[in-house]
């Protein structure tokens, strides 16, 4: 049993960061699934060798899949988030939970661990009555949970002020100890906000000239180059703690939702590229026929790629010494 490699299943994948996590941190990816037509499309560039199935989970028959050690799923947040109305199970979105509950209900040998991740929210939701409910589904399935928040500059090298829910499970008691006994360390040194960036020049689409109605007011706003401003239409909002704000989902929604910098030909919006930068990504290939609008979104919706390889390589590590 020592130094198995372990199979992952994926749920809600995206562009298949949580996928890519576990990968790099030694699973074998045995399938993911996503519904999304442009994030499966940067899916399957950026990981050809991996079963991608692009289907409505609603429509997947789980005893029909093949069964896996560690099942894992960014369950759709928008139902939990902090920027929105905050329905929850009334949320359709919210249900989304109640699909990865069939999935380790209806696989023929449920998985030894689970990981999910949701926004912080999800902690506190409802006076704390949605972390019960999703809590007693998986110990009704005979689970030991962990439950914690993490942020990604404070537990990986990535500078982002991104606060995450991480929900790990395990079947076996002794490996839930151990993975208890083995947490994950705080980063004691980030990368530059410098390094992140790209390094050739930026297109000119991506900076704010005169004819912006926004201008005027990011020209008397933005004077430092050395943080992120937020643009939230009537205002401009300087980060001071040199980190990038937390990319979001609906940066796909406006340019003004984008953090934006001053560099030496102005002010402009971080690129796509960038935005997956500061996921963690590395050379994150772009399918030409996806839109910007769709990249922001991929990679506000995605995981900070190095965070989730540090608990992948714990909950590894808990399997193996089981």
């Amino acid at each position: 049993m020592k130094n198995k490699k372990f199979t992952v299943g994926g749920l809600f994948s995206g562009v298949g960061g949580i996928e890519l996590a576990f990968e790099r941190a030694g699973f074998d990816i045995s399938w993911a699934n996503e519904f999304d037509k442009n994030a499966c499309k940067t899916y399957r560039l950026n990981h050809p060798n991996h079963n991608l199935i692009e289907e409505d989970i609603y429509k997947l028959d789980p005893k029909k899949m093949k069964s896996v050690d560690v099942l894992v799923g960014g369950f759709p947040c928008q139902a939990f988030s902090v920027a929105g109305y905050r329905k929850g199970f009334k949320d359709p979105r919210g249900n989304l939970f109640y699909e990865i509950a069939r999935f380790i209900d209806e696989l023929k040998v449920k998985p030894k661990a689970l990981m999910l991740e949701n926004v912080k929210n999800l902690s506190g939701h409802d006076k704390g009555n949605t972390r019960k409910a999703i809590e007693k589904i998986l110990i009704d399935f005979g689970y030991n949970v962990h439950w914690q928040v993490y942020n990604t500059y404070k537990y990986s090298d990535i500078p982002q002020n991104r606060e995450r829910t991480i929900i790990c499970c395990f079947k076996n008691k002794k490996t839930y100890l151990n993975f208890l006994n083995n947490p994950i360390k705080r980063i004691s040194s980030l990368k530059s906000i410098s390094s992140m960036l790209e390094k050739n020049k930026i297109d000119e689409k991506y900076y704010y000239f005169q004819d912006s109605q926004y201008y005027k007011m990011l020209k008397k706003e933005i004077k430092n180059p050395n943080t992120f401003y937020q643009l939230r239409r009537i205002y401009v909002r300087e980060n001071k703690s040199n980190l990038c704000p937390t990319l979001t989902a609906n940066m796909g929604t406006g340019g003004h939702n984008v953090p934006l910098l001053l560099d030496k030909d102005g002010i402009r919006k971080l690129t796509p590229k960038e935005c997956f930068n500061f996921q963690g990504y590395n050379n994150i290939k772009f399918p030409r026929d996806v839109p910007n609008t769709q990249l922001y979104k991929q990679a506000g919706n995605s995981v900070t790629v190095p965070l989730i390889v540090s608990i992948a390589k714990n909950i590894k590590l808990a399997l193996n010494e089981s």
